[in-house]
């Protein structure tokens, strides 16, 4: 058995149908438009009516059935991650540029690469939905930064940062400056 999650709109719609002998009043205020009082009985009477359109659930993959959810890593992306990952000795994908870091953990390993006098590359991938997902895909890593020296993906902040206090970064970054 396997699982496919494909991302769909969720919408929930409630009615609730009241009565005049109440039991409790409210305002309420959704999508800009506010209501006035209403009165609501909770009494037995009461009518909930759910409205659903749930396609974001586990969908059970048969012997005889294929289902496939589509990728964010296309052929075409895929040949420019490689190109880009093989034309730097250092890159990092991240939130935001090196200049201007637009997550903790980017930032953390932009100032590990700096404190290194490293020259790196830097993907800002919130300029580009379709990359960010695809470099999830390409490096099977879920999170951002990512780092990657002489075409090989490292790791994320945890990795980098442990990588740095043991050393082993500094040795491994001097490597590929020096090839």
């Amino acid at each position: 058995m396997s699982w496919c999650y494909c991302a769909k709109p969720f919408t929930l719609q409630l009615q609730l149908h009241s009565r005049p002998s109440s039991s409790s009043s409210f305002h309420s205020h959704v999508g800009g438009v506010t209501s006035a009082t209403s009165t609501l009985s909770l009494r037995p009477s009461l009518s909930l009516v759910f409205t659903h359109n749930l396609h974001f659930q586990p969908k059970l993959q048969r012997a005889s059935t294929t289902i496939r959810c589509s990728s964010a890593l296309t052929p075409q992306l895929k040949s420019t991650l490689d190109t880009v990952i093989a034309s730097n000795k250092i890159v990092l994908f991240m939130k935001g540029t090196k200049d201007f870091p637009q997550c903790g953990f980017s930032n953390t390993v932009v100032q590990i690469l700096k404190s290194l006098n490293v020259p790196f590359e830097t993907i800002n991938v919130l300029e580009n939905d379709l990359l960010r997902q695809g470099l999830k895909e390409y490096s099977s890593w879920p999170t951002f930064p990512q780092l990657y020296i002489e075409g090989e993906f490292f790791g994320g902040c945890d990795i980098t940062v442990e990588a740095y206090k043991n050393g082993e970064l500094q040795e491994l970054l001097e490597k590929a400056i020096l090839s």
